[in-house]
């Protein structure tokens, strides 16, 4: 009599297709949350750009709207600074300007004020007086570019814009 002996169990061959069908799916995965963070971080760069870029523009020529006169830049001048009579003498003048990679507004004899973080910098600020001396419109034209800082060079933190805009003082 012969006994008839069934192993219960995976063989050789089965483990090594199981294995491998795991290790697909797993490095599948870990690109993708790879790419995923990659991409978080790359908006996160932008946003922040973005917001700083917008709010340091809508409060320039917010000012300059505002504003009674504009001391410098004088008519069809360039300067890197820009310097404002305004309504409320105790904040005139109104001076915006760039020191070391960050737009900075000063009141009156007041403090300095950070309008930009620490997470970009910002370069190439010009301001442009196009006012005609004929006419009693009063036109700037703000430029200037904001960089999310990258020290380590990595790619997804590379982002930079240049803001561009005008305004014309009220009358």
């Amino acid at each position: 009599m012969k006994l008839k002996t069934r192993y219960e169990g995976f063989t050789i061959l089965e483990m090594l297709l199981y294995v491998s069908i795991c290790s697909v799916l797993l490095l599948s995965l870990c690109v993708f949350l790879v790419f995923l963070l990659e991409s978080r971080t790359k908006n996160q760069s932008i946003a922040d750009v973005n917001q700083q870029g917008q709010q340091v523009m809508q409060l320039i020529t917010q000012t300059i709207r505002n504003a009674r006169t504009v001391d410098a830049p004088q008519v069809g001048q360039t300067s890197q600074t820009l310097t404002l009579t305004v309504n409320d003498t105790l904040l005139s003048p109104t001076v915006f300007d760039l020191e070391s990679g960050i737009i900075r507004i000063q009141e009156a004899s007041g403090p300095n004020i950070l309008l930009t973080n620490s997470h970009v910098t910002a370069s190439s600020m010009l301001f442009r007086n196009i006012s005609s001396a004929s006419s009693s419109d009063r036109i700037v034209e703000i430029s200037f570019t904001i960089d999310y800082k990258n020290p380590s060079g990595r790619n997804e933190y590379s982002f930079g814009k240049t803001f561009t805009g005008s305004a014309t003082l009220r009358q």
